[in-house]
């Protein structure tokens, strides 16, 4: 390693904690640390080298994808072969490996480990897994997950792609009807995948029963040509993701075979006859699954954003605070710490709400295998609402990271832009933010009726509806945590019960349920927002009560800290719903806010310690501003200088263009 810059180096020896143990601490044991570097050192053996990914065209960009994601992919195989990563344990291959890579921009195959293998894991029955599984698995096929048209996003049961069958030969016939009807966003669609889960409302016998899923072969498996009856190809510049490969499919009547509809939970017989599936929601857990791993990515982009942003204002130095003195570390303004110890906070919370939205997955699939439905509503609420917030507030932080970082952060060589554009865009994919939201609230609205109707029994993450509504407010403000989630919890209630009792009262005055539903949605999804405040900061304070027992002291200090941070910062955020919900006044106010400039001020020594734990390696981060060794200036200049136009030092522009117009030629 060249010399690492003075300014980091004596952050590092003031950081008051142990920073492998903060480390072990988030990737959830000892083994875990020594597993992901291990996969780590796999994944990042071969790289590949040439011209930086913004010099590129998109159709180059696309080419480098492909080779890049070959390289890796085949890693990922060679875990695989050697046992170190199993589909059941499948995770692992999401949150570790494929994350682990050089691909700044994404991956054109990224969708056939998110979306097409976990669509045929929850869907397929026993005999087509056996018939897909494998091959997926082993990349001898590579897929994507064509859902959303270019007139039909959010809203599934409006997609115009039609799947009719036909008894007579007993396959699907495909069909894209109009224009709007074509597939539009699915990743590696373009160019790169053969295969293809389709959504599309499935008719038989005269009859449409809705969107189902089907297992559609869009090239040929030796030349790669489109199939008959297929119309694919790529939808262009995107404002991100350009390496991604998103494309466009359309239909021409295209016939599948009747065993390529993904049959778990509901059939179509031989002769055409439909199968009900016991609960239709069931179809929807790839979905579920996708927005769990969205809540996971936010939190590795959120540490990359934080990690670059606060090593960058460690070395970066402006203005004397006074005079005589040289210029200070921007580190230590505390517009600066604002800017972003909340990002290192909101790390940590989102985290630990995804691995507990990872562990209620896992366990409402296992009751919904032992055909118990009761748990499904909750765990599709949990995870939309968590989906829009992990999204929206992951997007704000990291703006902020740039924005902290001043002209160098809009550099693309800082990552900054780059990683903005990626998390900005999940804000609408898999499922809009505020259409999530309203579904999120749709269930709390339910859930709030059975609360007034007296009923005893409600889900795990909705109890808090009860026994918050029975408390009394508290007539003096605390200044604690404890206080500030339980304000948060009667701010939730207030606004669940406001939203039912403005609806009832829209349609006891004459609206249909449809317009009172629409005159309360504003209401509806700020609703949805405060359930989920509630969530991520009961997760967060429960989860420090318990690593508290686990942990050294000094880490403890820190931990709590950055609890008190992120809860004392959305109250302040939140303030007029507290001024509206609770009883807290203005002195109260007052002290709130010293309180977190103080908190601000308490975690500014272990600022640099915090984002190193994170332990991101340098070729993952990718920035010229976050490095380890804070070279900041000399990587800035190194990538200037890869720049193809500084390849001569007269481009022909000159002699072509600027000299005859300077000369008055032209």
């Amino acid at each position: 390693m060249k010399k690492v810059n003075q300014d980091l180096l004596n952050e590092r020896r003031k950081c008051t904690f142990d920073i492998g143990e903060l480390t072990t601490l988030i990737d959830g044991g000892r083994e875990k640390t020594r597993d992901r570097k291990e996969k780590e050192e796999i994944m990042l053996s071969k790289t590949s080298d040439g011209v930086s990914e913004e010099y590129l065209s998109h159709k180059e960009k696309f080419e480098n994808a492909i080779k890049q994601s070959v390289i890796i992919f085949s890693l990922v195989r060679r875990l695989q072969m050697e046992g170190k990563t199993t589909i059941s344990n499948y995770r692992d291959v999401i949150s570790n490996l494929l994350r682990s890579t050089t691909l700044r921009d994404g991956s054109p195959l990224g969708l056939h480990y998110i979306m097409f293998m976990p669509a045929i894991i929850n869907q397929a029955n026993d005999e087509q897994q056996a018939q897909w599984l494998e091959r997926a698995w082993n990349c001898n096929i590579i897929g994507s997950y064509a859902q959303t048209e270019l007139g039909h996003g959010t809203f599934i049961r409006g997609l115009e792609t039609t799947a009719t069958y036909d008894a007579s030969t007993k396959e699907f016939v495909l069909h894209s009807p109009t224009l709007t009807s074509y597939k539009w966003w699915p990743g590696g669609l373009g160019q790169a995948v053969n295969y293809c889960i389709v959504v599309a409302q499935l008719y038989t016998n005269g009859k449409c029963y809705g969107v189902h899923s089907f297992v559609v072969q869009v090239r040929d498996e030796e030349t790669h040509e489109p199939l008959p009856g297929i119309k694919v190809g790529d939808i262009g510049v995107k404002f991100a993701l350009n390496s991604v490969n998103n494309g466009f499919l359309g239909f021409d009547n295209f016939r599948i075979p009747r065993n390529q509809m993904l049959m778990k939970h509901a059939q179509v017989l031989e002769d055409g006859t439909y199968v009900k599936s016991r609960n239709s929601k069931l179809n929807y857990g790839a979905m579920v699954f996708v927005r769990v791993v969205i809540v996971f990515d936010m939190v590795n982009y959120l540490s990359k954003a934080s990690i670059i942003a606060v090593r960058y204002s460690a070395v970066r130095r402006q203005s004397q605070r006074i005079s005589g003195e040289p210029e200070s570390q921007i580190l230590d303004y505390l517009t600066q710490q604002n800017k972003l110890f909340i990002a290192i906070a909101a790390s940590h919370a989102l985290r630990i709400s995804a691995n507990k939205l990872w562990d209620n997955f896992n366990t409402i699939n296992a009751e919904l295998l032992g055909g118990n439905l009761d748990r499904l509503p909750e765990l599709h609420a949990l995870a939309c609402c968590l989906k829009a917030v992990s999204t929206s507030d992951t997007a704000s932080f990291v703006e902020r990271c740039r924005l902290a970082c001043g002209g160098h952060g809009y550099m693309l060589s800082s990552n900054l832009p780059i990683t903005y554009g990626l998390v900005t865009a999940a804000c609408t994919y898999e499922g809009e933010n505020t259409v999530l939201l309203l579904q999120t609230a749709r269930f709390l609205a339910k859930t709030w009726q059975q609360v007034a109707s007296g009923e005893s029994k409600l889900t795990p993450t909705v109890e808090y509806l009860k026994t918050a509504s029975s408390k009394s407010i508290p007539e003096k403000w605390v200044n604690s945590v404890e206080n500030i989630v339980n304000a948060f919890q009667i701010i939730s209630v207030r606004k669940i019960s406001s939203c039912v009792e403005n609806m009832q009262r829209r349609v006891s005055s004459g609206s249909s349920f449809e317009d009172a539903w629409n005159m309360s949605s504003i209401q509806l999804t700020s609703s949805a927002e405060a359930h989920c405040r509630v969530i991520i900061l009961m997760s967060f304070y429960e989860e420090m009560q318990t690593c508290a027992k686990n942990v050294s002291a000094e880490l403890r200090i820190v931990l709590n800290q950055l609890m008190e941070l992120y809860s004392v910062y959305w109250a302040l955020e939140k303030l007029s719903d507290l001024m509206q919900y609770t009883l807290i006044t203005s002195e109260d106010v007052e002290v709130l806010q010293a309180w977190y400039e103080d908190t601000l001020r308490k975690l500014r020594p272990n600022a640099v310690g915090l984002v190193d734990a994170f332990d991101i390696r340098d070729e993952i981060l990718q920035s010229t501003l976050g490095s380890y060794d804070g070279r900041v200036y000399e990587r800035l200049m190194e990538e200037a200088l890869k720049n193809p136009l500084n390849a001569e030092t007269v481009n022909y522009t000159f002699h072509k263009y600027l000299k005859p117009f300077m000369q008055g030629k032209l």
